[in-house]
């Protein structure tokens, strides 16, 4: 299997960021990591060796990518805004840096946005706000709502407010989305959810799956038993749903 390391500078995150390539054709998939997770993470977790066969045979190449939580919405010591300032920071780093790399080095007109617990997040917030760039989203055990307190997980922009969190949570921009444009491409998506049913934001992929169907968004929520939150299910689902 061909696994390639970059470390490249990032002029919108002004500082390095690392990324590791596995693959040498195919669906260029796009994986953010968890929470605590980094770029290695996907292979630590034994998703890659799991996603083998796919790989070696061309099918997919994956993209796993660094991540700036730490900066963003784990950065307790910043006012909520600049931590929602760096997350915007973030989502043009894939944008306008990442994308184009990897349209660079594969001309496969398909890329999927995957991603894990938080990384799910992620994955699902840029290819919603950016469909026009993403065949297939994939997102195992989200949170698509980071203002919500859930057991104990909590608002993670204490109470903080304005358009820039709006405009980047899922469960609040879709519900009033009516641009054509966008529902036209956000319709022709393969959008695939899944959650444990015993998963703390259960009711948030629920909610979410209910306002897609109202806008007529063709997708899949699909429940796993249990909690089924940890890379031993989700090494399970990635060949079913990747």
């Amino acid at each position: 299997m061909n696994r390639e390391y970059h470390k490249m500078w990032s002029d919108k995150l002004q500082r390095d960021m690392e990324l590791l390539v596995f693959g040498h054709a195919g669906a260029k998939v796009l994986v953010f990591p968890t929470r605590d997770g980094r770029f290695d993470e996907y292979e630590k977790l034994g998703m890659v060796k799991a996603l083998q066969h796919k790989i070696d045979q061309g099918w997919l190449q994956l993209y796993c990518i660094d991540v700036v939580y730490a900066e963003s919405f784990y950065c307790w010591w910043a006012h909520p805004s600049g931590r929602i300032k760096r997350h915007i920071a973030f989502e043009e780093y894939v944008l306008e840096e990442v994308i184009p790399f990897m349209n660079s080095k594969n001309p496969h007109e398909c890329i999927i946005s995957h991603g894990l617990s938080l990384g799910a997040f992620h994955a699902a917030t840029i290819a919603f706000r950016h469909p026009d760039l993403f065949k297939k989203l994939v997102a195992f055990s989200g949170r698509y709502d980071l203002t919500l307190n859930v057991e104990s997980f909590n608002d993670l922009l204490d109470g903080f407010y304005n358009d820039d969190v709006y405009f980047h949570t899922p469960s609040h921009f879709l519900p009033n989305l009516e641009r054509d444009d966008l529902l036209s491409k956000l319709k022709a998506m393969d959008i695939i959810l899944v959650i444990g049913n015993e998963d703390p934001f259960l009711e948030n992929n629920q909610q979410l799956s209910s306002t897609l169907t109202k806008k007529g968004i063709p997708h899949q929520l699909i429940l796993w038993d249990e909690r089924a939150h940890s890379g031993y299910y989700w090494r399970r689902m990635a060949p079913l749903y990747i």
